[in-house]
């Protein structure tokens, strides 16, 4: 039994992976021409990278592609769509800059090559409201089974049966266990940052629309996660931890240079710094690694059938093992950063342990 859900997941996951075998191959390629050379910085940082807009695939040289709107604040508001600036075009005195331009990929005054205030829904934002939209989806209808049962004569179906287990296994083995007495104060932000996480990668793993958004490998959606748990832990830390931090139990003399102070001080900046990077770091690399096993397919092709071949069933093989490998550092790195920032703000609320007679 457990074979054959091995087997289906593997299936699924190959077939999930079509859509961007498909789309490099036909990324350049003219009817009746010989396609050129896989560019495989273009290649990878196109699938990773923000853009205004959605691009799904390329069929006979044809991108299809979902235009998004491009919002600029400058002398007013300018909404358009980024259909109007494809193929270099400039409309209303913006474009997109070109390869080997300052501002990349952005959108730039057509006149200096400047960058206005510029808050268009990319691929990104797109991503992010579809994913978000989905969480509120799931937890609302969670909480509609619960206000329409009596859970203590009725065990939980559907998305609440999926939801609970999951919701009391991070609640009180992570949360609870790692912030102290007052965690449920805590419990709303640090099961929201661990589903967000969670749908957010797994969405990402989806190489079809609306999956594929490099959210959580996005350096910008990091930092701000990362903000909400400095936030949470120095807004709310009690007099004890801002002790240990300002004036430290150490020898007088630390204290006065002051060197115990200042590293305690950077400490506060570098634990949500380390965050920002862990799940940026391996959620892009995760990314990376998938479309580089895929590009052995393309780049193998002129070395003639034979290893062409073989190289590409090892291909495949190997791309439905980073699918499933996926999933789990999926999981995983949501839970790596619930728990640290359970750790964080637990340790800001120690209270001193009192010696009793």
């Amino acid at each position: 039994m457990r074979a054959g859900r091995s087997i289906i997941a593997a299936l699924a996951a190959l077939l999930l992976s079509l859509p961007l075998f498909a789309q490099a191959e036909g990324e350049g390629s003219v009817e009746g021409a010989e396609a050129p050379a896989l560019d495989m910085q273009e290649y990878i940082f196109g699938h990773i990278g923000d853009a205004y807009e959605w691009h799904i695939t390329t069929i006979n040289g044809k991108h299809i592609s979902i235009p998004l709107p491009c919002i600029v604040v400058d002398n007013g508001v300018h909404i358009f769509s980024s259909e109007k600036l494809s193929h270099g075009a400039a409309h209303e005195g913006y474009r997109i800059a070109s390869k080997g331009e300052a501002h990349e990929g952005k959108l730039v005054r057509a006149s200096d090559g400047s960058r206005p205030f510029d808050i268009s829904i990319t691929k990104n934002v797109c991503g992010l409201l579809i994913d978000s939209l989905l969480l509120i989806v799931l937890i609302l209808a969670c909480a509609r089974w619960y206000r329409r049962h009596d859970y203590l004569k009725e065990a939980p179906r559907g998305i609440a049966g999926l939801l609970e287990p999951v919701i009391v296994m991070i609640e009180n083995d992570v949360i609870k266990e790692a912030v102290g007495p007052e965690y449920k104060k805590f419990s709303p932000y640090l099961l929201t940052a661990f589903f967000f996480i969670l749908i957010n990668n797994l969405m990402g793993i989806l190489p079809v629309f609306p999956g594929g958004a490099n959210i959580t490998g996005n350096i910008a959606v990091t930092m701000a996660m990362a903000l909400f748990t400095f936030l949470a832990v120095n807004l709310f830390g009690n007099k004890h931890y801002w002790k240990d931090i300002l004036w430290p139990d150490v020898p007088i003399f630390l204290k006065a240079i002051p060197l115990m102070p200042v590293i305690e001080i950077i400490g506060m900046f570098t634990k949500p710094f380390s965050l920002m990077i862990r799940l940026f770091a391996n959620i892009m690399a995760g990314h990376i690694m998938l479309l580089s096993t895929i590009a052995i397919v393309f780049l193998t092709v002129k070395l003639g059938p034979a290893v062409n071949g073989s190289l590409s069933f090892m291909a495949v093989i190997i791309g439905v093992f980073l699918d499933v490998l996926e999933l789990l550092v999926a999981f995983l790195q949501a839970y790596v950063f619930t728990m640290l920032s359970s750790v964080f703000i637990g340790l800001a609320h120690q209270h001193p342990e009192t010696e009793t007679n």
